[in-house]
């Protein structure tokens, strides 16, 4: 049996939880299944727990028209602030938070795979440069394991984006600042002043 209060999870012998344990809170990567991030969100939401849903402008058709509206910038992928523990409960228990599924990632040891955990630090960086929607030197870019390989890591020290962390990487033949998730997502922030950069 358990005992749940928002994320605060009461054991009394649940397998799930001697494997799982309660944890600290973490950022998971998330997969939603059939585009419903937006629904998984409002839920989670109601629910009180931190999530993060890249957002950006798009021109979409309704009726014939065109309008400029706030869509998911990544489909399928929303970002879930929590324990594993209460994450996994939700997972089993919660029809609207069914669709969602851990990304996998290799284990240090023995070809394992671990469920993908982004630290703090590099979340930070990417929710504040994607939460500047308007700003035309965001943009998101189509994954490639390009953005994998090792590059020098810069901070902005300047304008909107000052204590933002990046790699240097070349993107279409120039030399940009680029905010990664390995193996998950890239937003690259373009016209950033070399004065702006410093080198960590």
């Amino acid at each position: 049996m358990y005992y749940t209060y928002s994320d605060t999870i009461v054991d009394n012998g649940d397998p799930l939880f001697l494997s799982h344990g309660i944890g600290a809170k973490q950022w998971y990567p998330m997969r939603v299944t059939y585009n419903r991030e937006l629904k998984v969100k409002r839920h989670l939401d109601a629910l009180g727990i931190e999530n993060f849903l890249p957002m950006r402008y798009d021109i979409v058709i309704q009726s014939g028209n065109r309008k400029r509206l706030l869509v998911p910038a990544i489909h399928n992928l929303i970002f879930v602030r929590t324990n594993r523990y209460y994450l996994t409960y939700l997972k089993y228990n919660d029809a609207v938070l069914e669709p969602l599924r851990y990304i996998m990632q290799k284990g240090i040891m023995n070809n394992s795979k671990d469920v993908m955990i982004v630290p703090e630090r590099q979340m930070d960086n990417f929710i504040r440069v994607c939460r500047m929607m308007d700003n035309e030197r965001v943009q998101y870019l189509k994954y490639d394991p390009y953005l994998d390989k090792p590059g020098q890591r810069v901070r902005i020290i300047d304008g909107n984006f000052a204590g933002v962390e990046g790699v240097i990487k070349r993107i279409n033949k120039n030399k940009q600042v680029v905010v990664i998730i390995p193996g998950i997502v890239a937003v690259t922030l373009s016209s950033i002043p070399y004065t702006w950069i410093e080198k960590i």
